[in-house]
């Protein structure tokens, strides 16, 4: 947790005092350049802190806006490959530090890069240019926008499965003026989330989003304070991470998979009852028999994950059974 408290000192230290208006009945200025938490070492482009089976990962390069060069990319794909393969984490968050959570690749590389063909490589990485943006990540991964999330990193955003955006942030194909292809999924996820019509408007035009567009489109799901875009993914992290995981799994890739793989509605609903496991069957059970004891009747949701007694407590209830 000392990345959100890290978050929230900074927050009420740098950005509230410049949010707030300075003179009477004039509404406070939201802009994206707000500075906010510079905490993390930044000679550490990622950064990742694990909370109970919650993973954050943080880009940290917050003097060029967390743009995201060769080195950091491949960082980052180690941090979510690191978050997927680790039996304890169950939802990962993908956040920015400094205020701003993406401005994409960094163009300065691609200067230096010219004409030595390192470009054509960075290219053709399979993982992306950006991170493993390329592939369908394995658990669920959120994403908290603060202000700009732009070119590549709006294609970072793409790829996780839900985005929580702060009220002052921006989105966009910024790189559109510049002439830089989208070579991270932006053309495959974006059309699929929100429509072609909306998805061309956007990346033609290379305009500018703003949050109450972004969540009227279906772009991002949840419209927060600014400041408060690491802690509410946080909150949105836990409310998926309570649930019985074997079974959130399946139906999530029987929906990635019916919204970008299926050949036909039959060979959708086919997927979706063939990759039932074991696993899933037990979970299905164990929920059968809460639901039956009087756990989650009337739609509650109270109780569905079982509270860690740690060892200690354990013992004091032992002891006073005998009593």
């Amino acid at each position: 947790m000392q990345m959100l408290r890290n978050y929230c000192r900074s927050y009420l230290k740098n950005t509230l005092p410049r949010y707030c208006s300075t003179k009477k009945n004039e509404p406070p200025k939201a802009t994206p350049e707000m500075k906010q938490p510079q905490e993390p070492d930044d000679r550490e482009p990622i950064v990742v802190e694990k909370e109970n089976n919650i993973t954050l990962i943080g880009i940290n390069r917050p003097k060029v806006r967390n743009a995201i060069d060769a080195a950091t990319g491949v960082e980052l794909s180690n941090a979510i490959t690191a978050f997927e393969t680790d039996p304890t984490a169950d939802v990962g968050i993908l956040y920015g530090v400094g205020g701003t959570f993406c401005s994409g690749y960094d163009l300065s590389e691609l200067f230096a890069s010219h004409n030595t063909g390192a470009e054509r490589s960075n290219v053709l990485n399979p993982e992306g240019v950006m991170g493993p943006t390329r592939r369908m990540i394995k658990k669920p991964l959120i994403c908290a926008i603060s202000g700009y999330c732009v070119a590549g990193g709006l294609e970072l955003a793409l790829m996780c499965d839900l985005r929580v955006m702060e009220e002052n942030a921006v989105l966009g194909f910024f790189n559109r003026r510049f002439g830089v292809p989208l070579i991270d999924g932006g053309t495959v996820r974006l059309p699929a989330l929100i429509g072609l019509s909306r998805a061309l408007d956007i990346m033609l035009t290379g305009r500018a989003v703003t949050a109450k567009e972004a969540l009227e489109i279906g772009l991002v799901n949840r419209i927060v304070a600014v400041g408060a875009g690491l802690g509410q993914a946080y909150n949105l992290a836990m409310s998926i991470a309570k649930y019985p995981q074997h079974c959130l799994r399946h139906d999530r890739a029987a929906a990635y998979y019916a919204a970008f793989s299926a050949q036909s509605f039959e060979d959708a609903m086919q997927r979706e009852t063939q990759t039932v496991t074991d696993e899933v069957l037990a979970e299905a059970r164990t929920g059968a028999d809460k639901f039956r004891s009087g756990i989650g009747r009337g739609g509650s949701f109270s109780g569905i994950k079982e509270r860690t007694i740690p060892d200690w407590e354990r013992s004091e209830m032992g002891f006073e059974s005998k009593l």
